[in-house]
């Protein structure tokens, strides 16, 4: 099984580097990506099928963490992660109380990113094998 992701990135750079390190250290596959917080929620009410977006706090159009706050999830299992160069320990503090389940520093902590999609690989695995995970595109 893969984990379906979304990201939220406006440096071209940074989002073709991270989608491909995930796409070959894990068993993530990502889905869509967007440079802005309007294409994102657009993106986001068309498919409630995502496993875990992964934003940035600042973005060409929009803020990264006002998307957090306006996210509906259409599942509890999906996961939502900040990966930003602005974090603090206010910004962690605010993701945190805005319900968001990890917050990586690009600059420090991208093997911690690598290594928490991992484990959410593992879930969805051991999901799977006890006949609980989400189908792939199925519904919610």
């Amino acid at each position: 099984m893969q984990l379906a992701v979304f990201v939220v990135e406006d440096n071209a750079e940074i989002q073709e580097n991270l989608v491909g390190a995930l796409e070959e250290l894990t068993c993530v596959r990502v889905v869509g990506a967007s440079a802005t917080e309007d294409d994102a929620l657009d993106w986001i009410a068309r498919h409630a099928d995502w496993d875990m977006l992964i934003v940035d706090l600042f973005l060409k159009g929009g803020s990264g963490m006002r998307l957090v706050q306006r996210v509906q999830r259409a599942r509890p299992d999906q996961k939502i992660i900040v990966f930003s160069n602005y974090v603090n320990s206010s910004v962690r503090k605010r993701c945190a109380q805005l319900g968001v389940d990890a917050v990586f520093d690009k600059s420090t902590e991208i093997d911690a990113l690598v290594d928490y999609c991992s484990h959410q690989c593992t879930q969805l695995g051991a999901q799977a094998a006890l006949g609980t995970a989400h189908p792939p595109g199925g519904p919610a």
